[in-house]
């Protein structure tokens, strides 16, 4: 089961502002991977479900994760529907993340009191997801939907809504002021963050230098943002 409460997780993903998301077979890749980020500052953790077998590797992860990073709150992404989302709990998945909005799988995540980020493309999902209970949702791919601009007009009238965009987010810091002035609780990164290049290379010293000035620009941007 869980290690952390949704709220404790939400918090912890409005606190640092991204969350890196990834998927490997290698299983050392993974741990190499989560170990960089971890001593970049990253806290919060999504291993996405693509792959045959991912379900069998996240569960060696996230027994690994727990005794090495016990601070760590790992997730399990790209989760479609009802019966993966209670596969991937009982593996001890801390949040779980959709690419649609699939009510069966808020449900499945709300009986266990587990975080989950559905995907929505459209105000009227988004409004959905949160009466579901969702609170945070996930837009994506988050430039095809809209990028910034969308972000920013549904924050108009609603600007109770948490949102983390991901795909089309960049790790620079023109691209990510655009996002945060937006209004964007948190970013996901994948690719752009933990490129095929750094993977291959097995630069994992590199990957936390990028994610710990990632995070420095963004506690930036955020700060500039809140006025504190």
């Amino acid at each position: 089961m869980a290690r952390f409460t949704r709220i404790e997780v939400v918090q912890k993903m409005a606190d640092t502002g991204m969350v890196p998301v990834f998927y490997h077979r290698d299983e050392t890749v993974c741990r190499e991977v989560i170990k960089a980020c971890y001593y970049g500052g990253v806290r919060v953790f999504e291993f996405t479900n693509r792959g045959d077998y991912a379900h069998e590797l996240f569960s060696v992860i996230s027994k690994w994760t727990r005794k090495e990073f016990p601070s760590m709150m790992l997730g399990a992404g790209s989760i479609p529907d009802a019966a993966s989302a209670s596969l991937f709990i009982q593996m001890g998945a801390d949040f779980i993340v959709s690419p649609v909005l699939n009510p069966d799988v808020i449900k499945t995540c709300n009986r266990r009191k587990i975080l989950c980020i559905p995907g929505c493309g459209t105000l009227t999902e988004i409004s959905s997801a949160e009466e579901m209970g969702a609170e945070i949702v996930k837009i994506f791919p988050g430039t095809s939907v809209g990028g910034p601009g969308f972000v920013k007009a549904v924050k108009g009238p609603c600007p109770w809504t948490s949102i983390m965009p991901t795909g089309g987010v960049e790790p620079v810091e023109e691209n990510l002021k655009e996002w945060f002035d937006a209004g964007v609780t948190c970013v996901g990164m994948g690719s752009a963050l933990l490129t095929e290049k750094l993977i291959k290379e097995a630069d994992w010293e590199k990957i936390s230098g990028n994610v710990n000035t990632i995070l420095e620009i963004i506690s930036k941007l955020k700060s500039k943002n809140t006025g504190s």
